[in-house]
């Protein structure tokens, strides 16, 4: 069982080492190695022998629905659980084994492989998975039980005008959606004829999997309705996308209805399949840069504000560290400083480190008032010191933005420590 985040289809799929494990991939592979991609058979056995070898999973599909290529559903997995380890409550970034999670997969499908992918991976994840065809339920159904995963996976078959997050009571981390990515039949039909051969995740989909009017961008802004009446019943909504043209639009609605705590990616799988993630969060965590801004083609002011800022400073990584616990010692704020490992994590109320919060402090301090035990903290942040790269003399220290919905707050807190990091102690 795998709990990292690292992708193990980096490189092309060795067709001719899987067949050497799996006796029923070698019948249909060819004589000279290769797959044959518009045969759906070929294509099933892929996915089933993929899942059997790399994660232990047994699944049975019909002839007649999507089969869903690994490596493209493993990598929107892989991101989810980016995202959730670098938005949790100990500020770690790393995954935490303890964490139960559960999300909900809007439109299982008949093979429920996200659902089964993230069992697999995340022993502490539960799921909830929806559709609205039932012979997509059924065969659904039976992997699940297949897989000896009904304690932690339950189905439930909705209705088309059903809401798309029928959450009732419950809160969840996340929720997660692969949705139809045409308009309309014809649609389909012109981007399968214009391809030059069939498209691998198009092979056996039926209408309503491919389907549905207004295409991606009017499902996940339906999503996107939704979310503005739960708002924090569910951590993080994500949907994956088929059309790098729907992120934009997509973006422009999340920033439209003022929600800045929003991520996007890129799925590259081999030079063949390219597709796209989006994300968002009314919570006030905030995930790593690298995770929330991972699409290098989408124009700068559609990205979310960078979640991280770098100095570089003139001091050794040593002198650096001790400057910086210097500098947020002296601020009325929470702040907790390891030299053992040059890093940090501080929270903060308000932006204590400006002269109108400083003459305020200064005031309270000479009034017999009560303080807050447990005060709102609009900001945290974690510093982190290193050695400069290459040999180079002085140091970095890179500043993340754990928490906050303030973009602006963040930016003055990183102004401050810039410019205090080469002033003596004392100025």
């Amino acid at each position: 069982m795998s709990t990292s985040n690292e992708n193990i289809y980096k490189d092309d799929i060795d067709f001719a080492a899987l067949a050497l494990t799996d006796a029923t991939f070698a019948k249909v592979l060819k004589s000279n190695g290769q797959l044959d991609f518009s045969n759906p058979e070929s294509v099933q056995q892929l996915t089933k022998s993929l899942l059997k070898r790399d994660f232990g999973l047994n699944i049975s599909l019909p002839p007649d629905r999507l089969c869903p290529p690994v490596p493209n559903r493993l990598n929107y997995i892989l991101w989810i659980q980016s995202i959730l380890d670098t938005t949790n409550d100990s500020y770690k970034d790393v995954y935490d084994p303890e964490r139960e999670v559960l999300g909900l997969d809007i439109g299982t499908g008949a093979s429920c492989i996200y659902p089964l992918l993230g069992c697999s991976q995340r022993p502490n994840w539960r799921f909830a998975g929806t559709d609205i065809d039932e012979k997509s339920l059924q065969f659904a159904g039976q992997n699940v039980q297949a897989n000896e995963l009904q304690n932690r996976i339950k189905l439930l078959q909705t209705r088309a005008t059903d809401p798309l997050l029928p959450l009732d009571k419950m809160n969840i981390d996340f929720s997660m959606c692969n949705p139809p990515f045409y308009e309309s039949k014809a649609e389909m039909l012109t981007s399968t004829a214009s391809k030059q051969r069939q498209p691998f995740t198009a092979c056996t989909g039926s209408e309503n999997e491919m389907v549905t009017p207004g295409g991606e961008v009017a499902f996940v802004s339906r999503m996107i309705e939704e979310s503005l009446v739960l708002q924090d019943r569910v951590q993080w909504y994500t949907s994956m996308l088929g059309k790098f043209s729907s992120v934009a639009v997509l973006v422009q609605k999340l920033t439209d209805n003022r929600v800045g705590n929003y991520a996007v990616t890129e799925f590259v799988q081999g030079s063949k399949t390219r597709r796209w993630g989006i994300a968002w969060s009314f919570d006030d965590l905030r995930p790593v840069m690298s995770v929330a801004r991972g699409v290098s083609s989408l124009q700068k002011s559609l990205l979310p504000f960078p979640s991280e800022y770098l100095i570089v400073s003139s001091n050794d990584p040593m002198k650096a560290g001790q400057r910086v616990n210097e500098i947020l010692s002296q601020l009325h704020l929470q702040w907790m400083w390891k030299a053992s490992i040059s890093t940090g994590v501080g929270f903060s109320e308000r932006a204590v480190w400006s002269r109108a919060s400083r003459r305020q402090v200064a005031k309270k301090q000479g009034e017999a008032m009560e303080e807050d035990d447990d005060p709102e903290m609009a900001f945290g942040f974690k510093i982190h010191v290193v050695a400069a790269r290459g040999g180079e003399s002085g140091s970095r220290v890179t500043i993340r933005w754990l928490k906050g919905h303030d973009a602006v707050l963040f930016e003055s807190f990183c102004g401050m420590v810039k410019r205090k990091q080469e002033e003596p102690i004392n100025k």
